[in-house]
């Protein structure tokens, strides 16, 4: 006798259109967040958010996410002087007409987020044999950015924000932290709530780049 059809055996939760209205909303309010408030979060939230997080797809089932938590006050310091040293070379290298806007950009939020998590993916993880990426080795690295993006997303249905630094230099965090050599970093969250709600990304409001029509990034062939 046949196995009955997957189909038969689960049920789907209805995604009724209220929920995906809802869910529309989520998607737009979804804000890279610079500015906290200090205040932390309940006691659990952050176990629970990552442990969202790891339910997001990933090549092989490799699951290769590790999620640092930075607590230490000499180590979170530290990766404050590393993202002002890239900063600075930032500004530095930036066009004369686009420096001066550069400067006045908050670019992170790392004296006041109560909650600072280093995503990191191991390159070398057996989990998963290897399936999927001897063509494309990199979707490891991209399996850590939708556990990032599922924990983006679930903060903020919570009313928590989340902000991506990404302005570091990936081998002096590693040092700070004191990771395995084949880990790689994939982004230094900053987690907490805002102090301020808007529906339009910062740089946007400081006139650095607008956002694109959809249409613009969708090719037919």
């Amino acid at each position: 006798m046949r196995d009955e059809p997957l189909r038969s055996r689960y049920t789907l939760p209805a995604f009724d259109p209220g929920f995906r209205a809802g869910l529309l909303e989520l998607f737009r309010w979804r804000r890279d967040v610079r500015h906290f408030q200090r205040t932390p979060l309940p006691s659990g939230t952050l176990q629970r958010l990552l442990e969202i997080a790891c339910l997001a797809p990933s090549v092989g089932l490799s699951q290769p996410w590790r999620f640092v938590i930075v607590e230490d006050e000499a180590r979170r310091a530290s990766i404050r002087a590393c993202f002002e040293a890239c900063n600075s070379q930032a500004l530095r290298d930036q066009q004369p007409g686009k420096a001066r806007l550069y400067a006045r950009l908050k670019l992170a939020g790392l004296a006041e987020a109560p909650v600072q998590v280093a995503v990191f993916t191991d390159r070398e993880t057996l989990q998963g044999h290897g399936l999927g990426r001897r063509t494309m080795p990199e979707m490891i690295e991209y399996s850590g950015v939708i556990a990032i993006h599922t924990l983006w997303l679930a903060a903020r249905a919570e009313g928590i924000g989340v902000g991506w630094v990404s302005i570091l230099d990936p081998s002096r965090i590693a040092a700070i932290l004191d990771t395995p050599p084949k880990w790689k970093l994939i982004g230094y969250l900053c987690i907490g709530y805002p102090e301020e709600e808007c529906e339009t990304p910062e740089l946007e409001r400081q006139g650095w780049e607008q956002r694109s029509s959809p249409a613009s990034t969708i090719i037919t062939r």
